[in-house]
């Protein structure tokens, strides 16, 4: 057994700024994305990705790509896909080349829902990122966020695959 290293005064005051800071981004853009257009972050994030899928005229994507490209388990994913396929905002359809896998698919009313929320997701992430950062900040940041990310992008790979 190995023992945990502590985080000392500067490093804790580091880590509980970063999150405090995330969680209370992440909540107020959740906040502005009911406000626009009735959507959760996980519905927006869904729906954005959808509409990329589109725009390539790539109308079909795969559930486990979705939840693969979004870094989501199976049961988070599944439980939100029906939910809004009850909203209508996509369609689910059985997969042709695998009975077991299902096709996702954005509606009209899910791109509507998606654009409806893009004008204030936009000024949002403007006004309360990128107006606060630096160019070098936000190069920093960019930079930060790709070394923390290529810690544990095993770990979230090989937990998807899992699920």
């Amino acid at each position: 057994m190995t023992n945990a290293r502590e985080m000392d005064d500067r490093e804790n005051a580091v880590w509980r700024g970063f999150v405090s800071a995330t969680q209370q981004l992440v909540s107020s853009l959740d906040k502005q994305l009911v406000q626009d257009a009735q959507l959760s972050g996980p519905e927006h994030a869904v729906l954005t990705a959808l509409a990329e899928h589109a725009e390539q005229s790539d109308t079909l994507v795969r559930a486990r790509d979705l939840g693969l490209s979004l870094g989501w388990d199976r049961s988070r994913l599944s439980h939100l896909l029906k939910r809004m396929e009850a909203r209508g905002l996509l369609e689910r359809t059985s997969c042709p080349s695998d009975a077991r896998g299902l096709d996702v698919q954005i509606t009209a009313a899910g791109l509507e829902a998606v654009q409806q929320a893009s004008s204030g997701y936009a000024e949002f992430v403007r006004t309360h990122f990128f107006d606060v950062l630096t160019p070098q900040e936000q190069d920093a940041l960019a930079s930060v966020s790709r070394k923390i990310k290529s810690t544990l992008e095993p770990q979230c790979d090989s937990e998807a695959g899992a699920a």
